[in-house]
């Protein structure tokens, strides 16, 4: 039995009228200084489509690393990952590890061939890069403007669900906590772009890491110590404290399928923006640097706040992806719990604005343009045309509604990010690779890749019974991968 009892949990846990205005003035003094920091980033701003999208190219290496830690550990780290590890004790930290291993090899070989090639071409959005030099090009960069749409808007919902979460802890509507979130990152998106993001997400990144490391002390103490919390989860069970997860197919398998979790960041437009935006391609290893150990740090510290939320609370909690929101009402002043749901908030919006942006530059620079294509998109094609900054500021707009909508229907963090990430990861993963390394391939063969990727990971999810096994963003990697290996070795018979 843990030391948290439903007596001291009544004292500690039950905020009076004064706290709850404490903990309020908190959290939104945060919430100002975020959305301020966005709105400075907008006088800096260009008034171009290309200042919008990727801000002229000239973000400095800390910045670059620091946005796409925030970026990348959003509401799932601190509602997804707190509650899986909480349930399934220290064999979940392999999620992590696995993930940060596959992330790490990436940054070696895309990111900067990533930014030297998209400046080369001009491409502003991740589709129009990936589409560059194909016949049939536009088709290509429809589809995975498409793709972005789509399953970013789930990722963005999901981030907005995890902020309604955060306050209903307290006792307040979850839809307050989606509707706050969406309106902070509608403010400083329109106003000020990817450079509003990125520097918000900077500030972000530090509140989250402050936060997570202060509420981790905080409960260790708590604990009685390291050694007190093991001996309490041995206790409840002693499988949360064995290190490695039972499995169909055996430990390796598992953890394989992490690190194609971690690669498949490659497939995030959101977070692949920040490569294209920094402002040398030499500037790369240094930001990969600081953003490893930053990232590292942080995944750490959410899985140990995972495991002292399991050792602190005695009675199981019904939604375990309420632990991080519990645990910090349950334990810290009221000014410090305002500081924890910031900092949530912080994890949220830093995900949510760039997902949102990169939704929004998919919308109206690849997808809406193929209307031109069919006779109907003239007048508009003729509007973008003079007015494309205007258009991609009211693409975010659009954006925004849809995934407010989307967030107040949704539940589970947990899965909609895993299943959005898997999809991305799939759908553009491995082309990105081909992409970057100046291989050949056809416009056909492109589709193939995002088709065939996104295909296997819906299989494996709702008809193979594999899910559990191995993630998904593994099959769906190597199935992307498979189609460019026919295309190769189908273009060689074609020659011989």
């Amino acid at each position: 039995m843990g030391p948290y009892d439903g007596r001291r949990g009544a004292q500690r846990v039950g905020l009076g009228l004064r706290l709850l205005m404490i903990v309020s003035l908190s959290f939104f003094a945060f919430l100002a200084l975020f959305t301020v920091v966005g709105m400075y980033a907008s006088k800096h701003q260009q008034g171009t489509t290309e200042d919008y999208l990727v801000a002229s190219r000239s973000v400095s290496p800390w910045l670059t690393a620091l946005s796409a830690v925030s970026s990348n550990n959003s509401g799932f780290m601190f509602i997804g990952l707190v509650g899986a590890v909480y349930t399934t004790g220290v064999s979940g930290s392999w999620i992590m590890v696995g993930w940060v291993m596959g992330d790490w090899l990436t940054w070696f070989f895309v990111h900067r061939r990533l930014r030297e090639g998209s400046e080369r071409v001009g491409a502003n959005t991740i589709p129009t890069f990936l589409a560059h030099g194909l016949d049939g090009a536009r088709l290509v960069s429809a589809l995975a403007g498409l793709l972005v749409l789509v399953f970013l808007s789930i990722y963005a919902s999901a981030q907005l669900t995890a902020g309604g979460k955060a306050l209903e802890a307290f006792g307040i509507d979850s839809s307050l906590g989606i509707v706050l979130g969406a309106g902070i990152v509608l403010v400083y998106c329109v106003s000020g772009g990817i450079r509003a993001s990125i520097w918000t997400d900077a500030v972000q990144s530090i509140v989250m890491f402050v936060a997570i490391a202060l509420l981790l002390v905080m409960v260790v103490i708590e604990l009685g110590g390291v050694s007190a919390m093991v001996s309490t989860l041995r206790t409840i069970d002693p499988t949360l404290v064995e290190w490695v997860p039972e499995t169909d197919y055996g430990f390796p398998l598992f953890l394989t399928g992490w690190m194609f979790a971690g690669m498949g960041v490659i497939g995030q437009p959101h977070i692949m923006i920040r490569a294209m935006a920094i402002d040398d391609a030499d500037n790369i290893a240094r930001a990969r640097r600081l953003y490893m150990v930053w990232n590292a740090l942080f995944a750490v510290m959410c899985i140990a706040v995972g495991l002292a939320a399991r050792a602190y609370f005695s009675v199981p909690l019904q939604d375990a992806e309420m632990a991080f929101p519990l645990l910090s009402k349950s334990l810290l002043p009221a000014v410090l719990v305002g500081m924890m749901l910031a900092g949530l908030f912080a994890a949220i919006i830093s995900t949510a604005d760039s997902q949102v942006l990169s939704s929004a530059a998919a919308l109206t620079q690849d997808v809406t343009p193929m209307l031109e294509l069919f006779g109907r998109g003239g007048r508009y094609q003729a509007r973008l045309r003079a007015h494309p900054y205007l258009v991609a500021k009211l693409g975010t707009l659009v954006v925004t509604l849809f995934v407010l909508f989307a967030a107040l229907f949704a539940q589970s963090v947990f899965a909609r990010v895993l299943f959005a990430w898997s999809a991305l990861a799939s759908a553009f993963g491995p082309l990105m690779i081909v992409r970057v390394m100046g291989w050949r391939i056809n416009a056909a063969a492109a589709m193939a890749m995002m088709l065939s990727g996104v295909g296997a990971v819906l299989l494996w999810i709702f008809v193979l019974p594999w899910s559990g096994v191995v993630y998904e963003a593994m099959p769906g990697m190597l199935s992307s991968a498979l189609s460019y290996g026919l295309y190769r070795l189908l273009s060689m018979r074609a020659r011989a």
